[in-house]
């Protein structure tokens, strides 16, 4: 079901969408570059009302998918009445609402996680034409970026006989060339992005621990060769993204599979955390015939939700006991540990040596990156509802998903 609010062919063509490769455009899972890094020309210099202004607010459904942003328009999705998600694109200068598009979907989550709420997860992807958005019951549905207008779906579980996951969709879609890579269905797919049709699926399982992974896919380039890097529930592994062969693989520890970090990449190593575990380093490096793996380091330290930033050989990162930590890249010495807890989700955005973090509670943060010591330059209540969604900006704006709404801020200094 389709809802549209555009009243003439003017309109819908006056709302074009910039192209992906955009810096200064959020355009998929922790932004332009996967990293955690805004690319614009400036960052916040505080926190304060007179200098952070609140632009618009919408009031919607829960949703755990952060904010996705275009040139001209904002995207958005929710859990509506426990049984449709809704997608939302939103002018991004008055907050009018252009089209939504909606669909039966909706699945209660087991155990600790239904606490938090069973509403769609994953954050969508946009190629600067299509939104490509994962919806909670193992479906990818391609939409028009400019009138939400279905162009494919794809339902996992249905073609392909897997069990439904238990904690439903989680990874969130990436979009790379002219495909659009997904861990779903038991398996890890690349997709062609115009048609969804199957180009070739890896790593299939019978629906166990690698039924339903949390992390999100990554694109990148190591030894020479280009890679995408994947976390299962059990494994951290890199596929070819030519054919999905297996170049190297290695087992994560974790309990009960709860993966839910996305691993960084520094230089030839990897930098992953998992629940009630620890961390690690690991080093990549390829001989004549093959990839191999050697581990680093490990750190008692552990990772929940939140993937770090890593800031000049450090790692900034939100730990599973609900403080900040500052870790030494090149040791895997901690740095320091915050003396304070905070929520139980921060989602973290750097701009050379400061950091935005959002807090699950609703509080952003001012952060300035220092491995000697937390330095919290600013603070404030941002939203009064509870946030799990990723912090998005794009310009001189910050888009903040609660479970309540979605508000755009700028910010002058």
């Amino acid at each position: 079901m389709n809802y549209l609010f555009l009243t003439t062919a003017f309109v819908i063509c006056f709302y074009s969408t910039a192209f992906a490769g955009d810096p200064l455009l959020w355009n998929q899972w922790r932004g332009p570059n996967r990293d955690g890094f805004y690319l614009g020309n400036s960052f916040p210099s505080t926190l304060n009302k007179d200098s952070l202004q609140l632009t618009w607010k919408a009031t919607l459904g829960p949703s755990y998918s952060g904010p996705i942003v275009s040139d001209q328009l904002v995207f958005t999705t929710e859990t509506k009445n426990k049984e449709s998600e809704v997608v939302h694109a939103y002018d991004r200068k008055t907050g009018k609402e252009v089209w939504a598009t909606e669909w039966k979907g909706a699945m209660s989550v087991p155990f600790f996680a239904g606490s938090n709420g069973s509403w769609i997860r994953a954050t969508p992807a946009f190629d600067g034409d299509c939104l490509y958005v994962a919806g909670i019951k193992d479906v990818l549905v391609c939409l028009n970026a400019t009138d939400g207008k279905e162009k494919w779906r794809i339902d996992f579980v249905e073609q392909f006989k897997t069990p439904a996951p238990s904690f439903g969709f989680v990874s969130s879609p990436l979009v790379d060339g002219d495909a659009v890579y997904v861990q779903a269905g038991a398996s890890v797919f690349k997709l062609n992005k115009k048609t969804g049709s199957v180009i070739w699926r890896a790593f299939k399982d019978a629906g166990g621990m690698n039924g339903s992974a949390f992390s999100s896919p990554y694109m990148t380039s190591i030894g020479g060769q280009k890679q995408l890097l994947v976390q299962t529930r059990e494994k951290l592994a890199s596929l070819n993204p030519e054919n999905g062969e297996v170049l190297w693989s290695k087992v994560v520890p974790s309990f009960r599979g709860m993966n839910i970090f996305t691993p960084i990449v520094i230089g030839d190593t990897i930098f992953t955390s998992t629940y009630q575990n620890k961390s690690w380093l690991y080093k990549i490096s390829k001989n004549d015939s093959a990839f191999n793996v050697t581990d680093v380091w490990e750190n008692k330290l552990q990772g929940y939700m939140s993937t770090p930033v890593v800031i000049n050989g450090f790692a900034y990162m939100h730990l599973q006991n609900q403080r900040f930590a500052c870790v030494d890249l090149s040791n895997g010495e901690t740095k320091w540990t915050s003396p304070k807890s905070f929520g139980k989700y921060w989602s973290l955005i750097a701009y050379k040596n400061k950091i935005l973090a959002l807090d699950q509670k609703g509080i952003l943060y001012l952060i300035e990156a220092d491995p000697k010591e937390l330095k919290i330059l600013d603070t404030r209540e941002i939203t009064e509802s509870e946030s799990w969604a990723h912090l998005a900006i794009s310009g001189d704006q910050i888009f903040i998903r609660d479970l309540k709404t979605l508000s755009v801020f700028s910010w002058k200094n």
